[in-house]
């Protein structure tokens, strides 16, 4: 590849022809970085073999040919081939953690790592915490992030995708969680009946399958299992709805996103009190309910 065609050698400046290039290719972002900057960074720095606790300094470094060489190959794929730029790594953050991520499951994302960072506060007292729910688990990522806030906490972290078990039970032994977090299959609460928490978290599917098909391309490389629930896209929400009263613990909470089909959810069930929340970063479609 000749040298004309390759980035600047420069770290910094290495990012910003990257991102040029990618606002030039008009791609969808949301898996993990929201614009052609961040994706361009994770790229970069992948490419060079960097941690993402190099930047700032890491800015001012050189890149290698090689490395540069890498960083248009990647850029290819990803511009060429609509792949989020968390397949093409392996790896993203959520919640301030680092998760290992592949095909099998969707790319974190959720709105919901806000709440956890907060110990979700102020709907609940973190000290009265010792067991979490998270339904739909995919990666692992919310079970874990839960597990990091409520460090006397077990969490049991249950998903119907054997492929997305696998991704999540190694995602808790790179965090060396295996002693507190449970990976187990669940198609919502068949697995944990008769147990009662203090926290039932879940990011379920909740995209309508006919819309499915006209998401972005970036989207085709997820799990549909990950994304489509029924024709309304609330075939998971009711099954959680259906029985959450029997496992949540008095004084506990339940938390539950659904992005787009808010409006449908309070349409479909207008008895309940749903809380809709609020989040600093964006974000939205997320409810909460309590025991009382």
């Amino acid at each position: 590849m000749p040298p004309s065609s390759l980035p600047p050698a420069e770290t910094g400046l290495a990012i910003a022809w990257a991102a040029a290039r990618l606002k030039r290719a008009r791609l969808s972002y949301g898996h993990g970085t929201d614009n052609p900057t961040d994706e361009a960074a994770a790229l970069v720095f992948y490419a060079a073999g960097w941690a993402h606790a190099d930047a700032p300094a890491a800015y001012q470094w050189t890149l290698s040919e090689g490395v540069r060489a890498r960083i248009v190959a990647l850029l290819d794929r990803r511009i060429k081939e609509r792949i989020p730029s968390a397949y093409l790594t392996g790896v993203t953050w959520f919640a301030g953690h680092e998760m290992r991520v592949d095909s099998r499951v969707l790319v974190p994302r959720s709105p919901i790592a806000e709440l956890i960072e907060t110990a979700f506060r102020p709907f609940i007292d973190p000290h009265r915490v010792r067991r979490l729910l998270d339904i739909g688990t995919g990666s692992g990522c919310i079970a874990i992030a839960c597990a990091h806030a409520f460090p006397e906490a077990l969490v049991d972290a249950v998903d119907i995708s054997p492929q997305a078990l696998e991704v999540a039970a190694a995602n808790v032994a790179a965090h060396a969680l295996e002693s507190r977090v449970s990976v187990q299959y669940s198609d919502v609460f068949s697995g944990v009946v008769g147990r009662q928490y203090d926290i039932i978290v879940s990011n379920p599917p909740y995209v309508p399958t006919a819309e499915v098909a006209a998401l972005p391309p970036e989207y085709a490389h997820e799990p549909a299992l990950g994304l489509a629930s029924g024709a309304d896209g609330l075939d998971a929400v009711r099954a959680i709805l259906a029985d959450w009263r029997q496992y949540l613990a008095p004084g506990g909470i339940l938390v539950v996103e659904v992005g787009d089909t808010a409006a449908v959810v309070e349409r479909t069930w207008p008895q309940l009190p749903f809380i809709w929340l609020e989040f600093e970063r964006g974000g939205g479609g997320v409810f909460l309910l309590t025991m009382e």
